[in-house]
């Protein structure tokens, strides 16, 4: 099922929206009469039809486990998983197919690398530095690994307008720092944080950095080599893939000090009762059978994107995030939270009067899709004093027609409540 819009060659114009829109079944969904608008994006992202096709041909065709027979099945299954991993190698400019793993996300990721790296590296006195701007996912496995280790978790604050307090983040840094790990973009409030120049400062104190790149990966090109951190992490279902699959990216003689943080088949080179030698990486951390046909299709989604062009698509997300910000601004009783100078195609506000949950079930009923409260960063609310947040969230299929409905359902909300 070989399908076209693979091959697309990436071009320096505009995007064509309505082309690739053809690409999404999901879009030609109406709900309550209404076509679908879709700004929920950085919560998770669509399938294009080859990626659903690609899944599909695996379980119709291709169904087997890998890396455990020598049957025609399995081979070729395990070909196609490897391929995959080939594929997000390149598309990160990794090193090596060694440093790509399999996990179930983001959230898999950070919490492999708290246990594998941290808890074997982190003791009593030592100090992990976060952001003020970070995911729950990039926060607790951290509080957990503290707690266990006797560890200080550290917070970076972020000013007014939800960017990091730079100043601040260079007088934070010292030799007890042991680990940093900071979001790339703000799933909240979409502050693009300037993690080559914070990763560059913890370098001179030796600091490994993890990357929390469930935000950056759909939305921009990402050059590992030139960012240069020592993890990064992201999900397969915000960036037109599947769920239940993502990637840890370790930097090679790292991953070769960790201990596994699972154990079970497929990790292992010998067990006996005894003692077990583990495998090579990557295949130490992917234990047990691993989302095979999720991880199929996310080297398709992969291949999708790079047809496009992820400097294309981040330059429509700009525009639309322009458009949208002018219009929101025009509307009395609503304040955009986070004005950063550098941000991706989110927006989270509030309105005068009106609770998020409202807003949301309201803007629902004409058939807009958004994300309403805390957004698993209740700390950032907490820093803008505020409980929740509505926030509409913009990828490549999106377009100004789509926040027009955006705009259009605000006003009606504002008639019913003023």
């Amino acid at each position: 099922m070989n399908d076209p819009t693979i091959f697309r060659k990436p071009n320096n114009r505009k995007l064509d929206v309505s082309e690739i829109r053809k690409d999404f079944p999901i879009l030609q969904t109406s709900v309550k009469g209404n076509p679908l608008v879709y700004l929920d994006n950085a919560a998770s992202s669509h399938m294009p039809q080859c990626v659903i096709d690609r899944i599909s041909e695996y379980h119709l065709s291709e169904h087997s486990n890998i890396h455990r027979a020598v049957h025609k099945l399995s081979e070729e299954a395990t070909a196609k998983f490897e391929e995959s991993r080939t594929i997000v190698k390149e598309f990160l400019n990794a090193r090596d197919e060694k440093e790509i793993i399999f996990t179930r996300g983001t959230t898999g990721g950070i919490n492999l690398v708290a246990k594998s790296y941290g808890e074997k590296f982190l003791r009593e006195g030592d100090e992990v530095l976060i952001s003020h701007l970070e995911h729950h996912s990039n926060i607790v496995p951290w509080q957990m690994l503290c707690q266990k280790v006797g560890a200080e978790l550290k917070v970076i604050p972020v000013t007014q307008e939800g960017e990091v307090d730079l100043e601040e983040y260079k007088s934070m840094l010292s030799t007890k720092t042991k680990f940093l790990s900071l979001t790339h973009v703000s799933n909240a409030l979409g502050t693009v944080l300037p993690i080559k120049t914070m990763i560059k400062e913890a370098r001179s104190y030796g600091i490994p950095v993890l990357v929390d790149g469930a935000q950056g990966v759909p939305h921009m090109t990402i050059d590992l080599r030139d960012i240069d951190c020592d993890f990064y992490v992201f999900s397969g279902h915000k960036m037109c893939g599947p769920s239940g699959v993502g990637v840890l990216y370790g930097k090679e003689e790292l991953l070769n000090k960790m201990d596994p943080y699972e154990g079970g088949g497929d990790m292992i080179l010998s067990v006996t009762f005894e003692k077990t030698l583990y495998n090579k990486i990557p295949y130490k951390f992917e234990a047990g059978t691993p989302p095979i046909a999720q991880a199929i299709g996310l080297g398709r989604a992969v291949n999708y994107l790079q047809s496009i062009g992820l400097n294309q698509i981040n330059q429509h997300e700009k525009e639309l995030l322009a458009y949208a910000t002018k219009r929101l601004d025009e509307i009395s009783g609503l304040t955009i939270i986070g004005r950063s100078k550098h941000k991706a195609g989110v927006i989270s506000f509030v309105m005068d009067g009106v609770h998020p949950h409202d807003v949301g079930t309201l803007l629902n009923d004409k058939g807009v899709a958004v994300r309403t409260g805390h957004h698993c960063a209740q700390p950032t609310m907490q820093r803008f004093g505020v409980p929740a947040t509505t926030r509409a969230s913009f990828y490549l299929y999106n377009t100004i027609s789509d926040i027009d409905q955006l705009i259009n359902g605000i006003h009606s909300i504002k008639k019913i409540f003023d």
